[in-house]
């Protein structure tokens, strides 16, 4: 069957489906492949379920008019996301980056929603199989898309944007993540230029933060290109300095306007300013994207700020590198709060400079000095040991053991930064405070 063929039985369906879990009447179910799973063992049972047909491409299953075979089912996923993507027509916007890319894809969600429908990317679907379901998700109501991209090595992006096409986009930075896929700080900012360099082959427009002289250099790279700068030097803007009585985000703007925010971390600045120049590319008006930024509430355990059973908890443990751990924890000790304690988890993929890494993040733990410092992962223990400053401090090897330890020593009374890369999960023991 060709990528036409397909194409019109998915007008027909009620959209796709790739766990068969979560099937529903009328879906087109994707049996697709990874390490530990096979989505071909379950493309009957996804058919008994409701789903209209199942997309398989193994030769094995047998035959079915509800069965459409292929020769590989995720490259199938991702040629019916780009027909679809070509026939709606619409504008779409891709953003990646080291840090902050998915609260900037919240923030200028948020924005655009104030004058067009918006769909974006959901959940932590910015892969190979989340870009496809992302624009998959968009219909005929859909005015502007905003997808999110992540990578973890060299090529990924570039697919994505196959995938996408994108008339604009902007990376947020580039830093030390996942370099255990990447190699180096290099291969990282390699990597995440692959947007610039679809977009300056296609002739779209990058949104560039001018305050941050990798990305400046990096458009300067490709020149000629089509560029909109943005950032809060650039424009003239000023952060308002946290404080214990005001810990969220606040802007005075060029004008002396106040933009006040519900996001911890004055390192959300360029999130919100990527936000403001995302609204001026499409018209949005200024009033319109202040109201929304300053409206936009955290979730997802990114930049929260939220009121426990019995303590204040700055939550941004859905991913840690050392950019973001270190901008948390400077951000935090800016603060000045006396009653104060850290749950920190290992940040994860990187590679050869992992014990180098974490070891610098103690040695600025070490200067907060808070009451009360939990762990969590082995990096940070290996790198601790020996090192006197953290003889009272506490160190478990995954976030079920410091809950047990929480239900047994309870906090209280405390402001508590809670920080880690996403495998530590940081967020089981919320509940307890």
């Amino acid at each position: 069957m060709d990528i036409n063929e397909l194409y019109k039985l998915f007008l027909d369906s009620t959209g796709v489906c790739t766990d068969s879990r979560e099937v529903k009447d009328g879906t087109i179910f994707f049996a697709l492949k990874g390490d530990n799973f096979d989505g071909n063992k379950f493309a009957l049972s996804a058919l008994e379920k409701g789903a209209k047909y199942a997309v398989v491409d193994d030769t094995l299953i047998p035959v079915n008019e509800r069965i459409i075979r292929c020769d590989y089912t995720l490259k199938t996923l991702q040629q019916l996301a780009l027909y679809h993507r070509r026939e709606l027509g619409l504008p779409v916007l891709a953003l990646t980056g080291t840090n902050g890319k998915t609260t900037t894809k919240e923030l200028i969600t948020a924005v655009l929603s104030a004058e067009y429908k918006v769909t974006c990317t959901k959940g932590n679907l910015n892969n190979h199989i989340g870009v496809p379901l992302t624009l998959l998700s968009m219909d005929s109501s859909t005015q502007i898309g905003v997808v999110e991209m992540g990578a973890s090595a060299p090529g990924e992006i570039a697919t994505l944007v196959s995938i996408t096409e994108p008339e604009c986009g902007l990376i947020t930075n580039v830093g030390k993540a996942h370099l255990l896929g990447f190699g180096s700080v290099e291969g990282v900012r390699k990597a995440k230029g692959e947007l610039y360099d679809f977009l300056k082959a296609k002739g779209g427009t990058i949104l560039v933060n001018a305050d941050n002289a990798v990305l400046c250099e990096m458009v300067e790279e490709r020149e000629p290109v089509a560029c909109i700068p943005y950032g809060i030097k650039f424009s003239g803007a000023e952060i308002v300095r946290s404080t214990a009585d005001n810990p969220f985000l606040t802007i005075r703007l060029n004008k002396g306007r106040i933009l006040s925010t519900q996001l911890f971390g004055e390192y959300n600045a360029d999130n919100v300013a990527a936000a403001l120049c995302a609204g001026e590319f499409f018209n949005v008006s200024r009033d319109a994207a202040l109201r929304a930024i300053s409206e936009y509430t955290p979730q997802n355990n990114r930049s929260m700020m939220v009121r426990g059973k019995f303590n204040t908890l700055i939550i941004d443990a859905y991913n840690a590198n050392p950019v973001s751990m270190m901008a948390a924890l400077s951000n935090f000790r800016q603060l000045g709060i006396d009653s104060c304690a850290l749950i920190i988890g290992d940040m994860l993929e990187l590679g050869e400079d992992s014990q180098k890494e974490h070891k610098a993040i103690l040695d600025y733990i070490a200067e907060i000095s808070p009451e009360n410092l939990m762990f969590v992962g082995n990096e940070f223990s290996a790198a601790a040991a020996g090192n006197s400053a953290f003889l009272k401090a506490n160190f478990f090897p995954d976030s079920l053991a410091l809950k047990e330890y929480l239900l047994k020593n309870p906090l209280s009374g405390k402001t508590i930064l809670i920080k880690g890369s996403r495998g530590t999960r940081l967020e089981r023991v919320t509940d307890l405070l």
